[in-house]
């Protein structure tokens, strides 16, 4: 069959029609680090500067799945004695995410927008943390899409199916969005990826939304880029800030695990497209951002998820920035 554009209201049949996820929001607590969460939620809003630009970390939220998706290539054995090692649950992953608000004279860009309240209920907390940090939706003037997954993807719209940042200019990979646009995609991909495919499509669809569609190089503002990141999708991008002497990288999914990523680099997950080219991409990073000392910004890394790159023998290690006040 060839691929039929869904309306708004197919995405969510489609979505209530795949069960394998519809995951618990809640992590399993046996072999799980003794740290729980207070009882009145934490502050999803982080502040700093680098160089003159001032930049916000806002979280959408979190979101739990099973590792079974974590380090597909290796021992099943060998990666839950890995996670239990580092203090964390075997059998339940616990992602963050983590978007970038980055503020100059002239524009203040945000980097990717979750999923909104489209795919877990522990998500769509974006708005409410902008506006924490003293802006609204109107102010964001740039929105830049790393690739086309629902926690990056989905949340494009409001509740009144009108885009979320109305006066944003929209950018994403040309790539990217050629490959999820494609005719017949639906006939390639696993009946599990179908509400993907579909999101991807529908969120392209949003009325209101003009796509810029970017290559490699490709100037958002002064200072801010965009590089080519291939693996996890097919044209996945991330974004590069260079502020006076120092640079930051904000990943999207080109890494995904502060742990795994970093002390066992040749590990990829169940949802990298292209496992090999996940791998490939991210040596390169870290290769580059440990050489070169740019801090990055992992999406999924525990909040609020910046930090530098340390070799660590023929490995590596995250090293999370300074909480200053």
């Amino acid at each position: 069959m060839s691929l039929i554009k869904p309306t708004r209201r197919d995405i969510l049949k489609i979505a209530a029609a795949m069960p394998a996820f519809a995951l618990p929001a809640t992590l399993a607590q046996a072999s799980a680090a003794p740290l729980g969460a207070p009882a009145a939620g934490n502050g999803g809003v982080f502040r700093f500067s680098m160089g003159e630009t001032q930049l916000t970390i806002l979280s959408d939220g979190f979101f739990s799945v099973p590792t079974t998706g974590l380090g597909v290539n290796a021992p099943r054995e060998e990666v839950q004695a890995f996670l239990t090692a580092h203090y964390l649950s075997p059998e339940e992953g616990y992602s963050h995410t983590n978007h970038l608000l980055i503020e100059t004279a002239e524009a203040k860009i945000l980097v990717d927008v979750g999923s909104g309240n489209r795919w877990f209920e522990t998500t769509g907390r974006l708005v409410s943390n902008l506006e924490a940090a003293g802006l609204t939706p109107s102010d964001i003037t740039h929105v830049v899409i790393t690739h086309a997954h629902p926690d990056h993807i989905w949340g494009i719209r409001d509740d009144f199916d009108e885009p979320l940042f109305p006066e944003a200019e929209y950018i994403i990979g040309e790539a990217e969005h050629a490959y999820w646009s494609q005719d017949g995609l639906a006939d390639q991909v696993s009946p599990e990826m179908l509400q993907f495919v579909a999101g991807a499509v529908n969120s392209f669809a949003t009325e209101g939304v003009e796509w810029t569609l970017a290559s490699e190089g490709y100037e958002v503002v002064s200072g801010v880029t965009l590089i080519n990141t291939p693996g996890h999708t097919p044209g996945h991008m991330s974004v590069r800030l260079d502020s006076g002497d120092q640079s930051l990288i904000a990943l999207g999914d080109a890494m995904s695990h502060a742990w795994t990523n970093f002390a066992q680099p040749t590990w990829f997950n169940g949802f990298d497209a292209d496992g090999e080219q996940t791998v490939k991409t991210r040596q390169a990073l870290l290769d580059m951002t440990a050489t070169d000392r740019v801090a990055l910004l992992g999406y999924h890394f525990p909040f609020p998820g910046v930090g530098h790159v340390m070799r660590d023998g023929e490995a590596y290690r995250f090293v999370p920035s300074l909480w200053q006040f």
